[in-house]
């Protein structure tokens, strides 16, 4: 079992993974709070849904541990509040900042999976783009199921207060957790630039998905001793530098992923001849350099 996993340790413990983690940890701390106004404001303004905003919040209540959550929470409805429904400006960070996360992970996904060449600036933003729009929708659509969810159990009437929001929030996971697992699917077989076969992908993603919500909790029990320390190494920076390190830890398990979908193919079906780069799928004919 563990020369199963040995590969992957060492893939991990290579520098070019840690940069292209600390990269996508740095642009998730970009992007977290503009991806969180907007969220909130698409529920509040466009929607006009209050029960899907406040799953929004409940939800960050318990993927973030207090006094942070608190903290990002109470910034949150203020910065809402006071903006209004035109979020331009978060729009368009969150789109640059989140663009920031697929570039790195792109050239990793290529790196994997042998991919010679990476695309274009211009062809990765759009692809990111699009991946962009996939995760605030599957985002706003587990909120949005949770609300309806918790709407329901209120007007039935049977439970308390408290029992109905615990209820939603089992529901908003139980959708949040296929969501993630699809989001990942997405992201490993639509990111690299080449055909990547799907099958090795979908165990990756689950296990992944899995293990990213683990960390959560893990997250959140060491959390009364790791605030203690980071306060005392960083004082007014504790919270920033906590996502940068919450997310460094995720971007680490997501590449793992990637390498061990990768590396399956390759055992599964030795020979088979792997992903093909978008760039060399046609070879390029020598007479379309001549002029006439």
């Amino acid at each position: 079992m563990a020369a199963r996993y040995k590969p992957t340790v060492r893939y991990l413990m290579q520098v070019e993974v840690h940069v292209y983690a600390f990269s996508m940890a740095a642009n998730v701390l970009l992007s977290f709070f503009p991806f969180l106004i907007v969220m909130v404001s698409l529920c509040r303004y466009l929607l006009e849904w209050r029960a899907a905003e406040e799953m929004i919040f409940l939800a960050l209540r318990d993927y973030i541990p207090d006094p942070m959550g608190a903290f990002v929470e109470r910034n949150l409805r203020a910065t809402v509040a006071s903006r209004g429904p035109f979020q331009a400006v978060s729009v368009l960070l969150l789109l640059y900042t989140a663009n920031g996360i697929f570039e790195p992970l792109e050239v990793a996904l290529n790196r994997a999976w042998g991919i010679p060449a990476n695309r274009s600036y211009f062809r990765n933003q759009l692809i990111s783009l699009g991946l962009i729009f996939v995760c605030g929708g599957l985002a706003l659509a587990s909120a949005v199921l949770a609300a309806v969810n918790q709407e329901v159990w209120a007007r039935l009437g049977l439970l308390g207060p408290r029992w109905t929001a615990l209820v939603a929030l089992t529901a908003f996971k139980t959708a949040m957790v296929p969501a993630l697992i699809l989001l990942l699917v997405l992201v490993y077989w639509i990111l690299p630039n080449g055909r990547i076969p799907a099958r090795p992908l979908v165990p990756a993603a689950i296990v992944v998905g899995l293990l990213l919500e683990a960390l959560k909790y893990v997250i959140v029990l060491v959390w009364p001793w790791l605030r203690r320390k980071l306060e005392m190494e960083y004082g007014p920076f504790v919270y920033s530098v906590t996502i940068v390190l919450w997310a460094f830890l995720a971007s680490m398990i997501v590449l793992a992923g990637a390498e061990w979908a990768a590396r399956s193919h390759r055992q599964l079906e030795p020979g088979a001849a792997g992903p093909i780069a978008d760039g060399a799928r046609k070879p390029i004919d020598s007479n379309l350099n001549q002029t006439v």
